[in-house]
């Protein structure tokens, strides 16, 4: 954040000190460091061993010229790890960042003298708390090993940006006002809105509870939403990103997806360069994704021209995609109707997406009710028959069920949904999915639209 951003409380806690996102953040060699040289280092790692992981990471930031000359702060810093902390899943399922590259940054970190470090993110689900998430899913034990608190992510504080392309304010939680710095550990995983959620889409556990959701409804479309990414990443500027992947999720993540093998790490300073990387390891065209086209139309970083930086020497994106990638990895690859198609525009809603229950699936539980934005919902539990013919009794609540299996399902408003996919998103049981007709499908592989 540059010296004109204004801060104003929301009552939600105060800001803790003059220094939030401070001009310490932006390069001072230009307000687009990454794009002119853009540089991603790729490490192979093939287990969560921890010794593995901690060589892989170093060895990942070594290539981009040690932590000192990434960071480029004062030893005294405080400085966030912001993994990716969704839901509350074991690091086996592939949703969050795994507790062993967190530990792994942490604890280099440390050793290179950056002892006041802080940890968080803002989960899914603001009805649960942060700490929580961090335990089921194994972080917090990494965290208090190495004696690394939670930062203050239960209240939030409104940050205004004039500059911003969609958002011109954001509230973001308190802990990311408050600190010097932000390492950016992502994880490798599809999304249903912008096809990957990496380092850019990471960012966004910056953003403070509720206002996650707001965000959904107000940045309704894919690119929307991707643009207020854009502004996020200019706000807060991390210093460095690191992606796990060695596990990574492929299908219909970033929860309900597949866990599938990548045996790599990767770390940036440009958030853009380093999706794209992802992007190309998975055959999938980086400017079909919007948070990479977008991210570069705004200064974030490039999808273009990026080095890859191995032991063994520097590659191509595409060098890179044939000695580490995985074509079979499940991934949305086709071009898609964004609504310029006039001849056929009457057929526009047949061309889209949309979350579909798995009903076999489902079992009333109401996160997708409480993740939906839209005013009004869009989703809601109902009543169904079960096997035995008789109705189930459903209260709202999702918790009720007779021993005969009665039992609620969720059920679509198809004319309020915004196909935000915070429903799918959240859903722990893996019950939705986003579907396409079969015109869609037939649309992307013939009209290429």
């Amino acid at each position: 954040m540059t010296e004109t951003h204004s801060k104003t409380q929301t009552g939600a806690g105060r800001v803790k000190g003059a220094g939030a996102i401070s001009p310490k953040g932006v390069n001072p060699k230009s307000d687009r460091p990454n794009v002119a040289d853009p540089k991603v280092a790729l490490v192979p790692c093939y287990s969560y061993d921890q010794q593995e992981v901690e060589r892989a990471v170093a060895c990942a930031v070594r290539l981009l010229g040690g932590w000192a000359e990434v960071l480029d702060l004062p030893a005294d810093s405080r400085i966030i790890l912001k993994p990716n902390l969704l839901a509350k899943t074991t690091p086996e399922q592939a949703c969050t960042t795994h507790p062993a590259v967190f530990e792994a940054a942490g604890r280099l970190m440390q050793q290179e003298g950056y002892e006041n470090l802080v940890y968080g993110d803002s989960p899914g689900n603001p009805m649960i708390k942060v700490e929580k998430v961090a335990e089921g899913c194994g972080l917090k034990e990494a965290a208090d090993r190495l004696n690394i608190p939670l930062g203050e992510f239960e209240q939030g504080t409104r940050v205004d940006f004039p500059q911003g392309k969609a958002a011109d304010h954001f509230i973001l939680c308190d802990e990311v006002i408050a600190a010097d710095g932000i390492i950016n550990l992502c994880k490798m995983k599809t999304h249903q809105l912008e096809r990957i959620t990496g380092a850019v889409k990471n960012t966004f556990g910056c953003v403070y509870g509720f206002n996650k959701g707001a965000s959904h409804a107000r940045f309704a479309t894919a690119e929307v939403f991707a643009r207020m990414l854009a502004d996020l990443n200019r706000l807060v500027k991390p210093k460095l990103h690191i992606m796990d992947g060695i596990l990574a999720m492929e299908g219909n993540g970033p929860q309900s997806g597949t866990p599938k093998k990548m045996n790599l790490i990767l770390a940036s300073t440009d958030p853009v360069a380093l999706d794209a990387i992802f992007c190309h390891l998975v055959n999938l065209k980086p400017q079909l994704v919007p948070t990479n086209v977008i991210g570069a139309e705004q200064g974030v970083g490039t999808y273009d021209d990026i080095e890859v930086i191995t032991e063994e020497g520097i590659l191509t994106a595409e060098e890179a995609a044939a000695g580490y990638g995985d074509k079979t990895f499940n991934v949305q690859r086709g071009a898609e109707y964004r609504g310029a198609l006039r001849p056929v525009r009457f057929l526009a809603p047949l061309l889209e997406k949309k979350p579909v229950i798995k009903k076999e699936k489902c079992v009333g539980c109401g996160i997708c009710v409480m993740a939906c934005p839209v005013e009004g919902k869009a989703i809601e539990i109902v009543s169904e028959r079960c096997a035995c013919g008789e109705k189930g009794d459903r209260s709202g609540s999702g918790q009720n069920r007779a021993a005969c299996g009665q039992k609620g399902v969720a059920r679509y408003d198809y004319s309020k949904c915004i196909k935000c996919y915070c429903c799918q998103e959240m859903c722990p049981e893996e019950a939705i999915t986003v579907k396409k007709s079969l015109l869609a499908k037939i649309a992307d592989r013939n009209w290429r639209i």
